[in-house]
């Protein structure tokens, strides 16, 4: 007779095998299982234009309030040594966008055109199914490469009524501020005309506060009222410095203009007798406001030129060299930091909107400059210089979840890693042929993967406009060394921490002997790394002398 086993030890003997095989499975799919990807994050590039570190409340600005800006800060990062390769609009910019040096993308100074061959950052963006979009300056090329949607400033472009350069071709002209201007097609854009589904780059791009410096009327009005502090080197004698700091022409006395730069009417410059300080023909107002005005906008800016004027006509017979350079300076600030003051206002716009429509949490917002500016120090105004108001640039970053808020770095970073730093945060694999390094190990505390201790710089405007002379240069968190090159052969050497305003240079001083050699083995291999050479320093100083320009006024 046959054994028979009964469903019940059946149960007994399988049941907990099948529980054990179906456990094993459900492990097995469980294990399989790929985490879900961080969704790609929005990215706001935000930049002005000469927009001094120095102007901005994050950095310490004893001259002006700039909350909306500093939010950025409190909500994100501030780099205290972020900086520039070439501080100069056009090249800067070509730098931002290629994520190389200006001797490897050819855009060394502002005449020279753009390569177009070259791969720009927002190009990959579009590739990998980024909405791109691009408002307000960009300073060359009228057709910028890898923008779905944009409207450009042609050139410099217009403070007051400004045109635009369309995704058509056709040049249009808006009625109003162009800081203001230049937001509302931003927030147009966002508001109608983004996909809803895609990540976006959003390139918002301000004029201000480039030279000349004309602020909206109730701003002008406002900052012609205030005083502001100067700075410990506006009478800076360039004693202790070589011939380049000694012989630039960008002095507040004599090479700031009062037609084109303090708003005092050519009639009235007319009665002055020729001085170095007022050269014997100065021009009118720059276009944009002679040009361009409506008569509603010309009764709201004439009388605060009249009061100007007037203060000016009363005053400047009888006021000394000294009291020149203050007046002078005083009305730079007024003028430079009005236009400021619109920017701050923009910026608040812009981050009210992404507040408002639950945008912020997964956009990262970054706000820089193509370069610093001089506020005063050493005398001067504009940039170029390896020293530090020109060389640095401000670099605030925000990205919620990613950046702890009101975090600082000191770490030496440049506008050279801008496109790396975005496209890794995109998840897009940036190309091997830009020289950059991406942020990322600093934006989210992973310092430990930042390995870079210096920076490389190279200047090629020369000669041009402020003459100031070519030079290349490594700095540190500690020092920077200097080359000035092409008709004069002198080094500069400045200890950051000790010199901060950099007035003592000590490249031969023997107790320094030590740290320029070390430098200058490093300034050889960074120029190696990056592929710079004297080679290419005649190239471009032929290129430049072939295409040399006449007008005083080109490139400022």
């Amino acid at each position: 007779m046959k054994n028979k086993t009964s469903n019940f030890q059946i149960k007994i003997i399988f049941g907990p095998l099948v529980l054990f095989i179906l456990g094993g499975v459900a492990f097995s799919c469980k294990k399989e299982v790929e985490p879900k990807p961080k969704p790609r994050p929005n990215i706001i590039f935000i930049m002005s234009d000469d927009h001094a570190y120095q102007a901005i409340g994050a950095y310490g600005s004893t001259l002006i309030n700039t909350p909306n800006i500093d939010r950025i800060a409190q909500e994100g990062i501030t780099f205290t040594n972020a900086c520039v390769t070439n501080s100069i609009c056009a090249p800067s910019r070509a730098t931002i966008l290629t994520g190389k040096h200006t001797h490897i993308n050819g855009k060394t100074d502002n005449r020279r055109p753009f390569d177009t061959t070259q791969v720009t950052f927002p190009e990959l963006f579009q590739d990998a199914g980024y909405q791109t979009a691009m408002f307000g300056k960009l300073h060359f090329g009228n057709n910028p490469k890898g923008v779905d949607d944009f409207m450009i400033l042609p050139g410099q472009g217009s403070y007051i009524n400004p045109d635009f350069i369309t995704k058509t071709g056709d040049t249009i002209r808006k009625e109003g501020y162009v800081t203001d201007v230049i937001t509302d097609l931003t927030l147009e854009w966002l508001d109608k005309k983004r996909d809803t589904v895609k990540p976006f780059l959003l390139m918002y791009l301000h004029k201000a506060p480039h030279r000349p410096w004309w602020p909206r009327p109730d701003k002008f009005e406002e900052y012609l009222g205030k005083t502001f502090p100067e700075p410990a080197t506006l009478f800076d004698d360039y004693k202790n410095r070589g011939t380049a700091a000694k012989t630039a022409e960008m002095n507040l006395l004599t090479d700031m203009m009062y037609n084109h730069d303090s708003k005092i009417r050519p009639k009235l410059t007319a009665k002055m007798k020729p001085t170095p300080e007022v050269p014997e023909y100065e021009g009118g107002f720059d276009n944009p406001y002679s040009n361009r005005v409506t008569e509603a906008q010309k009764a709201a800016y004439e009388p605060i030129l009249d009061k100007i004027n007037a203060d000016f006509e009363k005053n400047w017979p009888d006021m000394t060299q000294e009291e020149k350079m203050r007046w002078k300076y005083q009305r730079y600030m007024q003028d430079y930091l009005a236009c400021i003051s619109s920017v701050d206002d923009n910026v608040g716009r812009v981050l009210d909107y992404l507040d408002e429509n639950k945008l912020s949490d997964n956009t990262m917002v970054i706000y820089t400059s193509d370069q610093g500016f001089y506020l005063g120090e050493h005398g001067w105004f504009d940039k170029r210089f390896i020293y530090n108001e020109s060389f640095k640039t401000p670099l605030l970053v925000r990205w919620p979840h990613e950046i702890k808020p009101g975090i600082t770095n000191e770490e030496m970073v440049q506008n050279l890693d801008f496109a790396q730093t975005m496209l890794e945060a995109a998840q897009i694999q940036a190309p091997e042929e830009m020289q950059g390094e991406s942020l990322l190990p600093l934006l989210t505390s992973n310092e430990a993967n930042w390995t870079r201790d210096a920076v490389y710089y190279h200047y090629y405007e020369y000669p041009a406009v402020h003459q100031v002379k070519r030079h290349y240069g490594i700095v540190t968190v500690d020092y920077k060394l200097a080359h000035f090159y092409y008709d004069i052969d002198e080094w500069e050497l400045y200890d950051r921490k000790k010199d901060p305003n950099e007035t003592n240079n000590v490249y031969g001083n023997p107790e320094y002997a030590t740290v320029v050699t070390t430098l200058k083995q490093k300034l050889d291999a960074l120029r190696e790394q990056y592929g710079d050479s004297d080679e290419l320093n005649q190239k471009y100083i032929d290129i430049h002398l072939e295409n040399s320009i006449d007008s005083p006024l080109k490139g400022k």
